[in-house]
């Protein structure tokens, strides 16, 4: 029997559910812009956040030039930002925010412009486009609301972003490390420090400069080994004046020693 009754509240509640969202269905085609708002606003406070959206944008054509144009942009796009919609979300209050910079709303939609972005940030190990886009949007926003309470969670998550640009320029470099392309591995560290000064991966990546300087002299033709080795001794003393006590020390001290020994065995066999 009990199995008999969650059977039946089970299929009421589908029946249900396809009833609704025929109704709906029918309300956005009903041409009736009051009825379409008005449902919209319930299912909104409701949080039925995609349907809200759906009937949002309904009805949004029948209100242009309207008092109520911005509200209803704002709710469509605020409605699918809950929905976690972020890449329509962040399109909406995009717009938004062009054509609507007097509305009340345009503080919030700004913001939640900024966190669609934060949102749309992939992981360090891809392309970080979206992410550099956000720190923009959130740095705006705190230059244009410095009173706003957002400002101090939006400054956390600039750090949080700026470390992952600092994690992007590291793996980028690091590949070609490990796949022993010395060489750019080595135009890749000193760009990433370039674009970097100050990033977390700092001394890891003047490491790897020293290391990959040492890997590409000896596994390089003996015409070029000199050049290269002294490139390795000057990375080597850039690193332990800033790192005297680094952990990498004793390791880069043998490839100095090696680099120091080729160089003046290279210079004794040159002089006979």
């Amino acid at each position: 029997m009990k199995r008999i009754a969650i059977n039946l509240i089970l299929t009421a509640t589908v029946l249900m559910f396809t009833l609704s969202c025929a109704g709906l269905g029918q309300i956005a085609k009903s041409g009736d812009p009051e009825l379409m708002y008005s449902t919209a606003m319930r299912l909104y406070k409701a949080e039925k956040w995609n349907r809200a959206a759906n009937l949002f944008d309904a009805c949004y054509g029948y209100y242009i030039g309207s008092e109520r144009e911005d509200s209803i942009a704002f709710f469509a796009a605020r409605s699918k930002f809950k929905h976690r919609d972020y890449h329509d979300a962040s399109t909406g209050f995009d717009e938004f925010r062009r054509r609507f910079g007097r509305s009340v709303f345009i503080e919030d939609a700004e913001g939640m412009y900024a966190l669609c972005q934060y949102y749309l940030s992939p992981p360090p190990t891809r392309d970080q486009t979206n992410t550099a886009q956000a720190i923009v949007s959130l740095t705006d926003f705190i230059e244009r609301y410095p009173n706003s309470e957002r400002c101090a969670a939006f400054r956390e998550i600039i750090e949080e972003l700026t470390q992952r640009l600092h994690d992007k320029n590291f793996y980028n470099a690091y590949t070609y490390f490990k796949i022993r392309r010395y060489k750019s591995a080595v135009i890749a560290f000193k760009n990433a420090l370039k674009n970097y000064d100050n990033s977390t991966h700092r001394e890891s990546i003047m490491y790897y400069i020293v290391v990959s300087n040492f890997r590409l002299a000896e596994n390089s033709v003996v015409t070029k080994q000199a050049d290269r080795y002294l490139a390795t001794l000057d990375s080597y003393y850039t690193f332990i004046e800033e790192y005297p006590e680094s952990k990498y020390k004793r390791e880069l001290d043998r490839y100095a020693k090696a680099a120091k020994d080729f160089i003046d065995k290279n210079k004794t066999d040159n002089n006979k």
